[in-house]
C-alpha cells in the first residue's frame, strides 16, 4: 500500500441516504488529508456505497486508487477484478486462517496498515464495531484517523 490510504468497514445493511456523506468523506480524504489509495471489501450494501462514492471521485481526481480486498485465496474462491477497481488484496498469511474468521482477520490486517478508516456502525455488537474500537486503539496512539458517519447524517 503506497501513500496514504484509507479503508472503510460498515455494516451489510447501509441505506442509499448515507451517500451523500460517505461521498464528501471520500473527497475530504482525498483533498484535505491526501488519500490516494481507497480499499474495500465487497460483502454489503455499505462495502458497495463506499465502492460507488470512491469509483465516482476517481472521474475527479484520476490518481485515485481502489483497491479491492479478499478475505479468501483468490484461487479458493476466483473474484475478478471489478469494474472501477485497480487491484485486489489479499494479507500475507491468511491460507491459514479458518474461514470462519478469514473477513475479521483480513479487515484488521487492513487497519493495520493504513492511515485513515472510514466507518459505519450503529449496531451495538457486530464485527464492523469490534473493528473500530480495535481501531480506536490506533487512533489514541496517533497512527490511523477515524471518520464515524452516523445513520443520520
Amino acid at each position: 500500500m503506497g501513500g496514504k490510504s484509507c479503508f472503510f468497514i460498515g455494516h451489510r445493511e447501509a441505506s442509499e441516504e448515507i451517500y451523500p456523506v460517505l461521498y464528501a468523506a471520500v473527497e475530504q480524504h482525498i483533498v484535505e488529508y491526501g488519500v490516494t489509495e481507497f480499499i474495500v471489501g465487497h460483502y454489503g450494501g455499505f462495502d458497495r456505497l463506499a465502492a460507488s462514492a470512491v469509483k465516482a471521485a476517481k472521474r475527479f481526481y484520476p490518481k485515485v486508487r481502489l483497491t479491492l480486498l479478499l478475505p479468501y485465496h483468490p484461487a479458493e474462491r476466483s473474484i475478478p477484478t471489478l469494474d472501477g477497481f485497480n487491484g485486489t488484496i489479499y494479507p500475507p498469511g491468511m491460507e491459514s486462517v479458518p474461514r470462519k474468521a478469514a473477513i475479521i482477520r483480513a479487515n484488521r490486517y487492513v487497519v493495520d496498515h493504513v492511515d485513515y478508516l472510514i466507518a459505519y456502525v450503529w449496531h451495538p455488537a457486530s464485527n464492523a464495531r469490534e473493528l473500530v474500537e480495535y481501531a480506536k486503539s490506533r487512533e489514541k496512539k496517533g497512527s490511523l484517523i477515524i471518520t464515524l458517519i452516523k445513520p443520520n447524517d
